[in-house]
């Protein structure tokens, strides 16, 4: 039996909704948004903003930005700007997008949106009562793989969902001054990787009702790795394993009475699928041609369309997702104590919860 796959629902690259974007933020995550915007879309960066002039300078060079802001507040004023990608480390994610919707601005917030299901509630209650839009840049769920996939669940082609499995880790060396090992700037796994996997059990099986976490945390409490057990409304169970000591292939897979989706490349990337049903197997590709950081464009060119339909947040993933998500996020780092020490790292508690 052959798959007639569903189609594609991406936003255009081009010829569609185009908005005038400005950056806060311009690290590495940055570098690669703008870099896809410009090269494969109409969305163009307009201005960048940064305590460090010279950053803001070397940044706008590098990518032919005109605006260059010495300061967040002057980068928010900027009527050039429509909407502003807030880059910044996650713990300042909060103070950046209120900024930014303080000035009237549509905001695009890298994920997680911030550390804690309350902070991202008073982000999405003050985008809510200034009308501006505003998303996690959550991008994997723009990508044209997950798109499919988002059919092939709702016309039930996979029956019912009972199993999902997800892993994302890639290591990071012990470094006391990367902010991956300190927990005042946000550190961890699950706010990093994690995010991917959680988002994903979410997306394929809805909302845990139940949830348990085991994972290794550091001397200063710091999250290295982690494995949670969920089961939502329903009975589909998922486990969703992240790491920042070890690369994990992040193959993720959605089994279900009828038919089982396994990713054959990395599910938070654009990325290739098989559908098997038992020895049946057809195969899904990806036809962008993008690769890696290069699907960050979906999303922005997405948003330009919500915005120009008159959403105030994405359908895909709404700000409900984004306080759901976190909750979820919450739930599993309140589970990991600290360990003795880095020479013997101690296993966490679990903690059964309902988001």
């Amino acid at each position: 039996m052959t798959t007639v796959f569903p189609e594609v629902e991406v936003e255009p690259l081009r010829g569609g909704a185009t908005l005038r974007w400005g950056v806060i933020g311009p690290g590495e995550i940055a570098n690669d948004f703008t870099a896809t915007l410009h090269a494969h879309s109409d969305q163009r960066v307009v201005a960048v903003g940064s305590r460090s002039p010279e950053r803001a300078a070397a940044f706008a060079a590098r990518h032919g930005v005109p605006g260059v802001h010495g300061s967040y507040e002057a980068l928010v004023a900027d009527p050039t700007v429509d909407v502003v990608y807030v880059a910044s480390p996650h713990p300042q994610h909060l103070e950046h997008a209120l900024l930014a919707i303080a000035a009237g601005k549509h905001v695009l917030v890298e994920k997680p949106m911030t550390t804690s299901a309350a902070d991202t509630r008073t982000l999405a209650t003050a985008a809510r009562q200034a009308g501006v839009f505003a998303m996690e840049a959550l991008w994997t769920r723009y990508l044209p793989g997950t798109t499919v996939v988002a059919r092939l669940l709702a016309d039930g082609v996979l029956g019912d969902v009972h199993l999902v499995t997800v892993d994302v880790g890639w290591p990071h060396e012990p470094d006391p001054t990367d902010r991956m090992f300190d927990p005042a700037a946000g550190g961890g796994a699950l706010l990093d990787a994690g995010v991917y996997g959680h988002w994903f059990a979410r997306f394929a099986t809805g909302a845990p009702v139940t949830s348990r976490t085991t994972g290794v945390v550091s001397d200063r409490g710091v999250d290295l790795q982690s494995v949670t057990v969920s089961t939502a409304d329903g009975g589909a169970q998922s486990v969703v394993t992240t790491s920042m000591t070890a690369w994990t292939p992040g193959l993720a897979v959605i089994a279900g009475s009828r038919a089982t989706v396994r990713w054959t490349d990395h599910f938070v990337f654009p990325a290739s699928f098989a559908l098997h049903r038992g020895r049946d197997v057809d195969h899904w590709a990806d036809p962008s041609g993008l690769h890696g950081r290069e699907g960050l464009v979906w999303q922005a060119a997405a948003l330009a369309r919500y915005v120009a339909d008159g959403h105030t947040e994405s359908p895909l993933h709404t700000l409900d997702d984004s306080i759901g998500l976190a909750t979820s996020l919450d739930a599993a780092r309140a589970a990991l104590e600290p360990g003795p020490g880095p020479a013997a790292p101690g296993v966490s508690g679990h903690v059964t919860s309902t988001p």
